[in-house]
């Protein structure tokens, strides 16, 4: 099950932010990426993360099917893109997204402290 940061308010206790590594961490954990490459939300994904400079291992499932059903097993999902981090289901996209929104994405991936400020603009756009 993806982490639940949903109504979730900044310094609350969930397992998103509990004993999230810092950038003084020398043992940033395990982010994998598995997406395909003509999806957008997997391309938005990547680009946060690189945008984070985070080092992650990036697992096309494009044209592979056994990695796909990998993928299908550890997630119990069938949609692309679906990212692990320290072997924990994250979720897709939107619960990147969303840990970054709330300021806890930059502790957990282990690349600084949280980030104080306005999110950053959203995938999605406003009806």
């Amino acid at each position: 099950m993806p982490l639940q940061i949903e109504n979730s308010a900044p310094g609350t206790n969930t397992a998103a932010n509990t004993e999230a590594p810092t950038a003084a961490n020398t043992n940033p954990p395990r982010i994998e990426v598995y997406h395909k490459t003509w999806c957008s939300y997997s391309r938005a994904a990547l680009a946060l993360l690189n945008e984070k400079g985070a080092l992650y291992e990036d697992i096309d499932v494009t044209g592979d099917l056994d990695r796909e059903i990998e993928m299908n097993e550890r997630s119990g999902r069938t949609s692309v893109p679906q990212i692990f981090i320290g072997g924990e289901l994250i979720g897709g996209f939107d619960e990147l997204e969303a840990l970054d929104a709330h300021g806890r994405l930059d502790g957990l991936i282990g690349v600084g402290p949280a980030r104080v400020g306005p999110a950053r603009p959203s995938l999605r756009q406003a009806a």
